[in-house]
């Protein structure tokens, strides 16, 4: 999010012993203070993040919903191919897949049967999605993978049939735009070329149901934002007082994005015991935790074509304040060979 020296990087690798002690220790060194978002999802903050899904304030759930709720037997007809292949549903920051089980219904009345595989960082997000599929839906087989999606890791998808990729919620908009390209052309790497991405994302539009949806008025935004805090303290053993911080959600017009901060309501140091070190913040100094980035329809087209996948058919709540988008893997053996070498890096 922010830069860092390639010295307080190494510095960070060489003296954490975890992930997270790494991330604390290059984002709260950076010139620039922050926190990657990924922090946000332990339990609590995975509690928080399902409880704002359902304000009335957040508008991208809803307006989701709403779209796969409409198209779900068209999407699905499209990702199957002319050839109707059995298809198992991958899903990236599956959640507790509320809305993925929309999907997953259209799927069963489809095919019968269907396999699902929901990745996400946390553990509790894997047994509520577990648990919510498997209530409603018994012969839906559920194979979660616990894992952080941008470690490149490979996901060992079953071979047979065709795969259809979720990364829905405009998840893809908490990376910056060069980021989003190389987590894509990653997850290409996974897939086969028969195989589709459904990618949701969160369209431009005025900004004030941007600001109402990251600035609800139960403060459910708040407490999530201030929970990356809360995990430091419980996690690391941190001090951090969570009322010495406060909330701040502002459109950033010329990166096209929401972003969240923490303003320190004051001077203070906050002391790191797991890291033997103190982080000084003076009054009005922001920890950077959240990007957002909005989407028109022309840079959805060209985040896909720079990640090798090309775009079928987007599908739009009335206003368009939200787009899904089905986008099916280029081959590379069709692709020119500069186009080819750049989604495979």
């Amino acid at each position: 999010m922010n830069p860092t020296s390639v010295l307080d990087i190494a510095s960070a690798h060489a003296v954490a012993a975890s992930p997270i002690e790494a991330a604390a220790l290059e984002g709260l060194s950076a010139r620039l203070k922050y926190l990657p978002s990924w922090l946000f999802y332990d339990e609590a903050g995975s509690r928080l993040f399902e409880e704002i899904t359902r304000l009335p304030e957040y508008y991208l759930t809803s307006r989701e919903h709403s779209i796969l709720s409409a198209h779900a037997p068209e999407i699905l007809a499209a990702a199957s191919g002319i050839e109707n292949e059995m298809l198992s549903v991958v899903e990236l920051g599956a959640g507790s897949a509320s809305k993925t089980l929309v999907l997953l219904r259209a799927l069963v009345d489809r095919q019968v049967r269907a396999l699902y595989m929901p990745i996400d960082v946390s553990a509790a997000a894997l047994e509520w999605a577990r648990r919510n599929v498997h209530a409603a839906l018994p012969a839906v087989a559920v194979r979660p993978i616990c894992a952080e999606i941008t470690n490149e890791t490979p996901l060992d998808l079953p071979p047979e049939g065709r795969r259809m990729a979720l990364y829905i919620g405009s998840s893809i908009g908490n990376f910056d735009p060069s980021e989003a390209v190389d987590l894509l052309r990653w997850l290409r790497s996974q897939l086969a070329p028969a195989d589709t991405l459904l990618l949701g994302t969160d369209m431009v539009k005025a900004t004030e149901p941007l600001l109402g949806a990251y600035n609800d008025k139960a403060g459910v935004t708040a407490a999530f934002n201030k929970n990356i805090l809360a995990r430091l303290n419980s996690e690391l053993g941190a001090n951090f007082e969570l009322g010495a911080f406060e909330h701040r959600a502002v459109w950033n017009a010329a990166a096209s994005r929401m972003e969240m901060h923490l303003d320190s309501k004051r001077d203070q140091t906050v002391r790191i015991p797991s890291l033997d070190r103190s982080f000084p913040f003076k009054l009005g100094e922001s920890i950077h935790t959240e990007n957002s980035y909005k989407f028109t329809p022309q840079t959805v087209e060209d985040i896909l074509i720079r990640s090798g996948f090309t775009l079928q058919q987007s599908w739009y709540d009335r206003e368009q304040w939200f787009g899904v988008h089905l986008a099916s893997v280029i081959d590379s053996e069709t692709m020119p060979a500069g186009d080819a070498e750049e989604a495979a890096a």
